[in-house]
């Protein structure tokens, strides 16, 4: 099998080259106009994209690359440029027989997955680690992975121990330094994550593992100058959750305020079962509150049985993507500086075929800068029976309007469609525009309409686009 994969890695190189796929020039950087968006040479970079971290149920690295190629092309055929991959999982693990020593076929295999990210113009971030017990934490169902890392078990006695001694940084940094000598200087790679969900991790003492994320993004950032650095916490699903949001947010080199967030039943903030659209906006308004000068992801989000116990059973319900569109638009509406980044790629998007929805988002937005607009987001309650979630700008203002009767309780649960609504008006409080038009983000279609104080809108069903050019 090594073999099979050397040959087919050298052959995607070989066939880059010949396709002129050049490695891109820039990285992604933090905007120096403002610091809530991100850049790409001077322009805005808007991440689109899910989350496709790894690939359940593969077990050879022929097939991952084909699964890779796969997912990578329909998600770049979408408009698509942006996506997270772990890199501690057991396919892409280094470490597989000691510490330090890198397995060579694995180093093979990711890059080649690094080749096809930049074959699709997809940038990667990758998240380093996600274990939480050194050994005796298996996979939790047969398509997920495993939390543990029992490579590490004569090195180190504990969790505490990892990341209390400095053998255990060691550890850590040793392995970081690897895939930075390979790929500093590789712009497709957007970004390195410290660690998925660290929070998650039990140690007796958990100020320990904020210790240890502040030292740790200083000395990842060393070894990667040029790509961002960033931290994530567990699902925003409770109270004690909004106070670690709140601190980690706060660290000066976290340079992505990040949060993860689930439809949950199971979750003690009653925002979890609130409808998507209010789910996902108040999850980036909470952490544009925290850190108001950095840029904000929802860097995971979808839906899931009560207490992340599987995938939501109601997903193969939404074959229209109800779920999907709304983590998108609203996340991003409500200031964040890219759309929603899903869950459940497969369980969810690819299954129900929803790639189609990212493309649709690329259209809504199209022409829209937020950094030159210098965008401000706004947010209409209850207007005749609508939610007007918008970004202002100086020449420019977009409105995602949603109907406020239909969400995921109504279409999914209740097996209720969505109306169609007919002569609905909205008045956003806004100065009468030079030209009016709309946006059907379901069906694809632009459409003028009049300018002034009281906008009449189209007929829809869930949600439409607004853009006033002044």
């Amino acid at each position: 099998m090594y073999y099979s994969l050397t040959r087919n890695v050298l052959l995607l190189v070989l066939l880059i080259c010949l396709e002129g796929v050049a490695q891109p020039s820039a990285f992604v950087r933090v905007s120096k106009t403002n610091p809530r968006y991100l850049e790409l040479a001077g322009k805005p970079f808007i991440p689109v994209g899910p989350n496709i971290c790894f690939a359940r149920l593969v077990t050879n690295g022929d097939s991952l690359l084909a699964y890779y190629d796969h997912y990578f092309g329909r998600l770049a055929a979408s408009g698509g440029n942006f996506t997270r991959v772990w890199l501690s999982t057991p396919m892409l693990e280094v470490e597989k027989q000691q510490p330090g020593l890198v397995d060579k076929q694995t180093e093979t295999l990711i890059d080649g997955l690094v080749g096809l990210a930049q074959k699709h113009g997809i940038r990667i971030k990758f998240c380093l680690e996600h274990f939480r017990k050194v050994t005796g934490s298996p996979a939790p169902f047969p398509s997920s992975v495993p939390f543990d890392k029992p490579v590490y078990a004569g090195s180190i006695s504990s969790m505490d121990a990892f990341f209390r001694s400095e053998k255990g940084k060691q550890l850590y940094l040793n392995r970081v330094a690897f895939f930075a000598g390979k790929y500093r200087n590789n712009p497709t790679i957007f970004g390195w994550e410290l660690w998925n969900e660290l929070n998650s991790v039990r140690v007796d003492d958990e100020s320990l593992l904020l210790t240890w994320t502040t030292d740790m993004l200083d000395r990842v950032k060393a070894l990667v100058p040029n790509q961002l650095v960033m931290q994530t916490l567990g699902s925003y699903d409770s109270p004690k959750q909004h106070e670690l949001y709140r601190t980690y947010s706060a660290l000066p080199n976290n340079e992505l305020a990040q949060a993860h967030r689930y439809l949950d039943k199971g979750a003690s903030l009653p925002v979890c079962q609130a409808p998507m659209d209010v789910l996902a906006s108040d999850a980036v308004s909470s952490l544009l509150a925290l850190a108001p000068a950095k840029p904000v992801l929802l860097s995971e989000v979808g839906a899931v049985e009560p207490h992340h116990t599987g995938p939501f059973l109601r997903y193969p319900a939404d074959t229209q993507g109800t779920l999907l569109h709304d983590l998108l638009f609203a996340s991003f509406f409500a200031g964040a500086a890219g759309p929603g980044q899903s869950w459940h790629w497969d369980y969810y998007i690819e299954k129900n075929n929803l790639w189609w929805h990212f493309s649709r988002f690329n259209e809504a937005i199209s022409g829209f800068d937020p950094v030159a607009q210098q965008a401000v987001p706004f947010r209409l309650s209850a207007n005749n029976g609508l939610t007007v979630y918008g970004l202002r700008g100086r020449t420019t203002t977009l409105l995602w309007v949603r109907d406020t009767a239909s969400n995921w309780k109504s279409e999914l649960e209740a097996n209720r469609p969505a109306a169609v609504l007919s002569r609905k008006t909205i008045k956003p409080g806004l100065p009468a525009s030079r030209t009016l038009s709309f946006y059907d983000p379901w069906k694809g279609v632009w459409t003028k309409g009049t300018p002034g104080k009281a906008l009449s809108l189209p007929d829809f069903s869930r949600s439409i686009i607004v853009k006033l050019d002044y």
